[in-house]
């Protein structure tokens, strides 16, 4: 039987852990701001994925952009995952992380002629093509290299996936594949093209998807495609349904990845494909918290029992909210009882944006000096960081049972202007 993620954190004797060890000995032993997961989680909703398929044949591409640590990579490695890469930045980190090349698939829309000869060379395992100008570059490389670049085409369905605008990617005002029209056309002309080896069909429509039914609707169409292809003699063996399955954050209520396997194999179970999917959030997001002190409490103007927890992460730390107006709960790791009146609390940070706040109106009992965490922040929290307003990237823990490890140190002033220089007059 295989738990649910976050019974890893637990609450014992007004102190909140991860596994078996304590939050606030991290945050001594480490300082804040810091990222803390777990080895547990990570491995745990890996295997809840992969055990829902049964024997069906699949491949789980654990989408890096959600979390792009090399300790994180090298967990899902040695689980034999596959990886969803969009950059060459992340096929070399899956590649230091011993990731298996050949369960590499490369997407992204804007690849260039060194990213592309580098995935051809190391052998990656496919590369969903994204438009029909990278058709020919791709076409031009591989023959120059002697090799044949093994494609999909990604597919724009038009389907409205109901989540953010900005994370929404599967709708013809999107970026992302070619339409349904031109989909038929460029696999034609790549079946005629020497450096080319046509293998897959990907979609992908958007993340933080919380019903099934875009899925289904995408599949549909996507299957529709197959059969005109098959029609022209175009062999596909593996369809890539992409990634986008949500998370509770707050109020959502998504499908478990029981639920959505299963949507998957009641379309694709008749037909010869094997399925890949491409999860990202689903595995690392409920892995993670950011830990967090506060610095000092203001009092909101003239409002009663409203205030501000100004704490030390920042919208450089954690962009979500800021973003996206995203949602994470905001935990104190050893909450207080009586002692101080209970209030309404904006969680901000120190950057000078008015966008920099963790999370609002939070009913909370806080004094300077409290450790907080923000839960589910495994997944677009650390990737996503920067150093705006010159402040150092936070560093990253990785709880293993009764001990943890530091996977990336916080960075220091002197990382920040490395690599500038001032003119020489």
């Amino acid at each position: 039987m295989l738990r649910w993620s976050m019974d890893y954190f637990k609450f014992n004797h007004n102190e909140w852990f991860v596994e078996n060890v304590p939050l606030s000995t991290i945050a001594k032993e480490i300082g804040t701001p810091c990222y803390v997961y777990s080895r547990a989680i990570l491995e745990n909703q890996w295997h809840v994925f992969n055990k829902a398929f049964n024997h069906y044949p699949h491949q789980i591409n654990y989408a890096v952009k959600a979390n792009s640590n090399l300790a994180v990579l090298n967990i899902l490695a040695k689980l034999n995952s596959g990886f969803d890469i969009v950059s060459g930045g992340e096929l070399d980190r899956v590649l230091k992380a011993q990731g298996n090349p050949e369960k590499i698939i490369f997407s992204g829309v804007g690849k260039t002629i060194h990213e592309l000869t580098k995935a051809l060379q190391v052998g990656v395992g496919c590369i969903n093509v994204e438009s029909g100008a990278e058709l020919l570059r791709l076409n031009e490389i591989a023959i120059t290299l002697g090799k044949k670049a093994t494609i999909a085409f990604r597919v724009n369905p038009d389907v409205n996936p109901k989540s953010h605008p900005y994370i929404s990617t599967g709708l013809q005002e999107n970026k992302f594949g070619v339409n349904l029209v031109e989909a038929k056309l460029l696999y034609q002309q790549a079946s005629k093209l020497k450096g080319i080896q046509i293998q897959g069909l990907a979609f992908h429509i958007g993340s933080q998807i919380t019903s099934l039914d875009p899925f289904s609707i995408a599949i549909d169409k996507i299957l529709e495609l197959k059969r005109d292809l098959n029609q022209m003699c175009i062999a596909i063996s593996h369809l890539n349904v992409g990634g986008g399955l949500g998370i509770c954050y707050h109020h959502e209520t998504p499908p478990a990845p029981i639920e959505y396997v299963n949507a998957l194999l009641t379309k694709l179970r008749h037909t010869d494909l094997t399925i890949h999917i491409e999860p990202g959030r689903a595995i690392v997001a409920n892995a993670g918290v950011l830990l967090t002190r506060v610095e000092y409490i203001k009092k909101q103007g003239s409002k009663n029992n409203k205030y501000f927890a100004i704490v030390d992460a920042a919208m450089n730390d954690l962009l979500r909210p800021a973003l996206y107006d995203a949602w994470q709960d905001i935990v104190p790791i050893n909450p207080r009882t009586n002692d101080t009146t209970p209030g309404y609390y904006d969680i901000v940070g120190p950057v000078c944006e008015s966008a920099d706040f963790l999370g609002k109106d939070r009913f909370l009992i806080l004094e300077a000096g409290d450790l907080l965490m923000v839960r589910s922040a495994g997944a677009y929290g650390f990737s996503m960081s920067s150093n705006y307003n010159s402040r150092p990237r936070a560093a990253e823990v990785m709880v293993d049972g009764n001990n943890f490890y530091i996977i990336r140190h916080r960075e220091d002033l002197t990382e920040l202007t490395r690599s500038e220089t001032m003119l020489p007059f």
